[in-house]
């Protein structure tokens, strides 16, 4: 129990003691070296997420909290109006990181709102009121961590194989993490999971990362292949398939690390129930479907040459590396939330338990 807590109860991202840099671990650097860097300026910030040393959609939207503090504390102008203005710019430059992770541009345009709400105050009160937002929004990815973490369990049974894609633990949220976060609370509750751990090519987090958490933790973990998944399915060691999200759209449609769909596809097929879990940050009340979702490309190189001691490929030959995949509303068994686990059809499931975005939509 104090070694699981060691694991999964570590913030790998927080304000610095003096307030005036964001620190986080630079999850490249892992499994081989655990090391934590200070960003303090706005293009140290832009780099660490698109360079994916913070990575992970709740992580990414904490980080941004807290670097909008920081870059905040940096302005000198007096006068609000320059400030906000200065602000946004700052703001608006760091949510062009990365386009697909909609916790990101949430957790940011929540921090404009906090300077708005408070434009009366003294410049000390309103660099005060954006440091307790932000605080604000990591203690909430903590609690509803150990919520969807607690109602994704109860999808499972003792001794059920369950398979994830990527990263959604810790490293990628707070704490218990969403897509992992049932196996972080099975270990504390005494219940047997067996985890099936995709590898996650081309950035190997699933390898790098995900294995990484749950070994330390003491989990049972088996570490495959992409390309295995269906073999081990077919075999009837997975009871179940457990994913993280960085959108979902509100047909369900959701946006996850490339490769996603497939396993979904796959555990169709053999009958397995295939679940996403994630706060309902990710929820893009303004999207759709899919088929809405910006998916970021990436630099080819990653496929060809990341983790490589030399290139796998020819320098000629073309890739194409999109960072994201869209798992169909049809293939989803279960969205799971810190609210409650919704249904097909999700946007019925959706209204029941975030009424107050719909109440939003309808009065504008």
């Amino acid at each position: 129990m104090d070694e699981l807590k060691k694991v999964t109860h570590s913030d790998n991202v927080r304000l610095s003691d003096a307030g005036d840099a964001v620190v986080y671990i630079d999850q490249t650097q892992l499994p081989g070296r655990t090391i934590y860097k200070e960003a303090r300026e706005a293009k140290q910030m832009y780099d660490a997420i698109y360079e994916l040393q913070v990575r992970g959609a709740p992580c990414i939207g904490i980080f941004a909290a807290y670097a909008a503090c920081v870059l905040a504390a940096q302005i000198e102008a007096e006068d609000f109006d320059a400030f906000y203005a200065e602000f946004k710019r700052r703001c608006d430059y760091l949510n062009s990181s990365r386009p697909t992770a909609v916790n990101l541009s949430k957790q940011l345009a929540r921090m404009e709102r906090c300077c708005l709400a408070n434009r009366a105050q003294g410049r000390e009160a309103l660099l005060e009121a954006l440091r307790a937002e932000a605080r604000a929004i990591h203690q909430e990815d903590i609690d509803m961590c150990y919520a969807i973490s607690s109602y994704g369990l109860s999808l499972l049974k003792d001794g059920d194989g369950v398979l994830t894609h990527c990263n959604a633990g810790p490293l990628a949220t707070s704490r218990y993490g969403t897509g992992q976060g049932p196996f972080y609370l099975a270990k504390e509750r005494g219940v047997t999971l067996h985890a099936y751990c995709d590898e996650t090519r081309p950035l190997l987090q699933g390898a790098r990362l995900t294995s990484y958490e749950l070994q330390r933790a003491g989990v049972d973990v088996t570490l495959i292949c992409d390309n295995m998944a269906s073999m081990v399915m077919k075999q009837g060691k997975v009871q179940a398939c457990m994913v993280g999200c960085d959108r979902v759209a509100l047909n369900g449609d959701a946006a996850n690390k490339i490769g996603t769909s497939g396993v979904a596809i796959l555990a169709k097929h053999y009958g397995i129930p295939f679940y996403v879990l994630g706060p309902s940050s990710t929820i893009d009340f303004t999207c759709p479907t899919g088929d809405d979702i910006e998916i970021e490309l990436r630099d080819p190189n990653e496929i060809k040459e990341k983790f490589f001691a030399q290139p796998v490929a020819l320098d000629e030959v073309k890739c194409y590396n999109p960072a994201f995949d869209v798992t169909d509303h049809s293939l989803i068994t279960a969205i799971i939330t810190e609210r409650g686990i919704c249904y097909p059809p999700f946007a019925e499931s959706f209204k029941k338990l975030f009424p107050e975005q719909y109440k939003e939509e309808d009065a504008q």
